[in-house]
């Protein structure tokens, strides 16, 4: 996965002496490895994480290109670029095309450009407030529309304080769609109040962006940059990591669901909020009055049942009148009557469907609660770490193993959940069993890990436990990396079919 910061774009290469081979194919050798480590996975995407410095230098760079190319103040440019959402291309072919209606919709004026200024103007009285006291400071946009100091002041501070607008504020005379610059706030009002201003111009520039996305972890503030269009969701999982570690779905913005695709990850939680299920257990549990149609629940072993309401008489079996069934009160005989046949079929079909969702929203329930729970084993793990550092002669470096298995596991309990929410969607063709084996392999690897995690520590037996928990964190990395991969691929090659429509 290629994770880069603007802030140090140098990619990291690992230290040429580890592939020099005693032979002439040392160039060859070392070509091959590195073309091995930088082969992109199917379920790996590139992206950029980028801090508020390099949002900043992004915005003016591109302010700068658009400026230079269509010979316009950058703070038009700026305008420009924002009601374009930061679409360079789409804005340059237009502006070429037809300039003069790019420049209206936007809310720009060229023609009258000049740097905002205060002055006093002999005889001035300002519309809003009718102040004209003649030492009266007042502005005006490129538009002409003058107003007072205190005025504007008041107009900006309230739509940046309390609005929270930013790109898109507007002069204040009736039917003007003149937008405010960037240096006209700057003159304006005070320090924090366009510190603010740029904090919601830096949001905007994200928020507007395709390609980018703020992370959406508490309190971070860096944006990831990927370019991953909307419509090659249903092919491909966006999964990026911010510096805060926080790993997510640039598509959605959830916490990491690889190998579920967005829209069944919608379909799947709402699925599991939804009452529809309640409604499926009532079906599955409970039966109709034939007569009035009230909801019965059965609750002993006798198969003659009297509706409460209208006290109608019928076999629970076959939903027949009991007064067809002679002498056989507890056992039904009428089992392929023509009568009961529709309704016997709705009850299995939704007891069917009913255990269907149960087995793999329990199996998706008990690995994310099992994710939780191993999220507990880092305190016990520092402890472990302590405590074999102290019963060895291991240093604080050599015992991370037990740190990077603990977060290995989480990760695989995490990926193990959402392929019981990918495999319940899934319709069943032959790529299905390999998806399965592939599931099986990787959920016995992290028991057998977590088995091993929770062994206490012997002192004695300190070598062999590190040795066992190194083979079983690269083992469990690997069988996630191939359940991952052949997803992946399958969803790139549309090899898995779905029993849900996937693109509307």
């Amino acid at each position: 996965m290629s994770d880069m910061s603007d802030d140090d774009l140098v990619e990291d290469v690992e230290d040429e002496d580890d592939y020099v081979e005693d032979d002439d194919d040392t160039d060859l050798n070392f070509t091959d490895v590195v073309a091995e480590k930088d082969r992109k996975k199917s379920y790996e995407v590139d992206f950029i994480v980028h801090s508020i410095q390099g949002i900043v230098k992004n915005q003016d760079d591109e302010v700068t290109h658009v400026s230079n190319i269509l010979g316009i103040q950058k703070q038009h440019a700026a305008t420009l670029l924002r009601h374009f959402r930061w679409n360079k291309e789409r804005l340059i072919e237009q502006y070429m095309d037809n300039a003069t209606d790019v420049l209206n919709k936007a809310g720009v004026i060229t023609d009258n450009a000049r740097t905002p200024k205060f002055i006093k103007v002999p005889g001035f009285m300002c519309e809003i407030c009718c102040d004209d006291d003649e030492n009266l400071n007042t502005l005006a946009l490129s538009c002409g529309h003058r107003f007072c100091r205190n005025c504007y002041e008041h107009y900006l501070t309230q739509k940046i304080k309390e609005e929270g607008e930013s790109r898109r504020i507007l002069c204040m005379a009736n039917d003007c769609n003149v937008i405010v610059d960037e240096k006209t706030v700057e003159l304006v009002v005070n320090k924090d109040i366009h510190e603010r201003y740029r904090t919601l111009l830096n949001r905007t520039y994200v928020d507007d962006n395709e390609y980018l996305r703020w992370c959406p972890a508490p309190s971070c503030e860096y944006a990831v940059e990927c370019h991953v269009p909307h419509t090659s969701l249903i092919s491909i999982v966006p999964t990026v990591e911010c510096h805060c570690t926080h790993r997510f779905c640039f598509g959605c913005g959830f916490p990491d669901h690889q190998p579920s695709i967005c829209v069944l990850v919608k379909k799947w939680i709402k699925k599991c909020e939804d009452d529809s299920e309640t409604a499926n257990w009532i079906s599955a549990h409970t039966k109709e009055c034939g007569k009035c149609h009230s909801t019965i629940e059965k609750n002993g072993g006798c198969n003659h049942m009297t509706c409460r309401k209208c006290k109608y008489e019928f076999c629970w079996v076959c939903m027949g009148p009991w007064s067809e069934h002679g002498t056989s009160w507890y056992n039904c005989n009428r089992y392929d009557e023509k009568t009961s046949i529709d309704a016997r079929d709705q009850q299995a079909k939704s007891r069917a469907s009913l255990e269907r969702y149960l087995h793999y929203y329990n199996r998706f329930a008990n690995h994310e609660q099992s994710a939780k729970l191993d999220r507990e084993l880092y305190n016990k793990t520092e402890k472990k770490m302590e405590e074999m550092q102290q019963t060895s002669d291991l240093s604080w470096i050599e015992v991370q193993f037990l740190k990077k298995a603990v977060d290995i596991l989480v990760q695989c309990r995490m990926t193990l959940k959402w392929t019981y929410a990918f495999a319940f969607y899934l319709a069943r063709n032959n790529q299905t069993d390999i998806f399965e084996d592939n599931q099986r392999d990787l959920e016995m690897a992290v028991e057998q890990l977590s088995e091993l995690l929770e062994k206490p520590i012997e002192s004695d037996k300190i070598a062999e436990l590190k040795q066992q928990v190194l083979d079983k964190t690269v083992y469990v990395g690997s069988r996630r990396e191939i359940l991952l991969e052949d997803t992946a691929k399958g969803l790139l090659e549309s090899r898995w079919e779905f029993q849900v429509d996937i693109k509307s």
